[in-house]
């Protein structure tokens, strides 16, 4: 089962421009499933059901509560941001939560809870995108505490371990991260682990998401960092939900234009009983 997760700058830059890219990466990916970050919609038109319509996948969608602060920053009331999921599988069930944040950072971020049926066993699948500011370390501690026990409310009932994606805004050593992996320090939710897909990378594969290699994210002047994941619980009964293989995608130009200011990450998950 392929998984990604990836960023897409929402309308942001030459959004037209990078629409075509994002779609070529993913076309070229054939994911499964996809956890998808600063997605737009506008005017009755919607990104994720736009690339779920091209790809032949099912979507979930869950706009920001508060999107008025992104809309300023690009002049344009009418256009709404959110986390979205694209997926082989049908969604039966899914749920939206808003993370917790102070007034000054409040800008309407979410987790999106999506439970996808495949033939074989349900997946607990998560999306989301944590606050960015850079000293905001304590404000992601506490939105992997509420998603961590969001997790925890949908994993049951099958034997596919939940995988959770997103835009963590956070280093890979970083507190949030540690604390919502529960290996490196104690857990949320006693007795939760979900493992860094990266922990299963190849060590000397290009590992940033967020790089001065993209000229995007160069004008910034932030050191190159992974703060994109894929996170997944321990291997089912029978190894359902290993990580065989992961590694970085869309860190390149497609016909010159750049798809987003962030890299993905892409997955290789066992779930052999339903031929992926």
């Amino acid at each position: 089962m392929r998984v990604v997760t990836w960023n897409l700058w929402w309308r942001f830059g030459p959004w037209e421009a990078r629409q075509k890219a994002i779609l070529e990466v993913l076309r070229d990916l054939r994911p499964d499933v996809v956890g998808l970050q600063e997605v737009w919609a506008a005017g009755g038109e919607n990104q994720a059901e736009w690339l779920a319509e091209e790809l032949g996948l099912h979507w979930a969608w869950a706009p920001s509560p508060s999107p008025e602060r992104w809309r300023r920053r690009i002049g344009d009331p009418t256009v709404d941001i959110g986390n979205a999921v694209l997926t082989r599988w049908p969604v039966v069930d899914q749920e939206v939560l808003e993370l917790p944040a102070p007034a000054d950072l409040a800008d309407g971020r979410t987790a999106l809870y999506a439970r996808l049926a495949t033939p074989a066993y349900d997946i607990p699948f998560f999306t989301t995108h944590l606050t960015s500011a850079l000293h905001a370390s304590a404000v992601r501690c506490r939105q992997v505490t509420a998603l961590a026990e969001m997790v925890a409310r949908h994993r049951g009932g099958t034997p596919f371990p939940p995988v959770v994606t997103g835009d963590f805004n956070a280093w890979p050593d970083s507190d949030a991260v540690r604390r919502f992996g529960g290996y490196k320090t104690e857990p949320v939710v006693p007795g939760q682990v979900l493992y860094d897909a990266w922990e299963y990378a190849d060590p000397a594969a290009p590992a940033a998401t967020w790089t001065p290699e993209n000229p995007y994210a160069a004008r910034v002047l932030e050191p190159a960092v992974r703060i994109d994941y894929i996170h997944v619980g321990p291997p089912g009964p029978v190894g359902e939900g290993h990580v065989r293989h992961v590694r970085r995608a869309g860190d390149g130009p497609v016909d010159g234009v750049w798809a987003s200011d962030h890299a993905a990450v892409v997955a290789d998950l066992a779930a052999d009983e339903i031929g992926a």
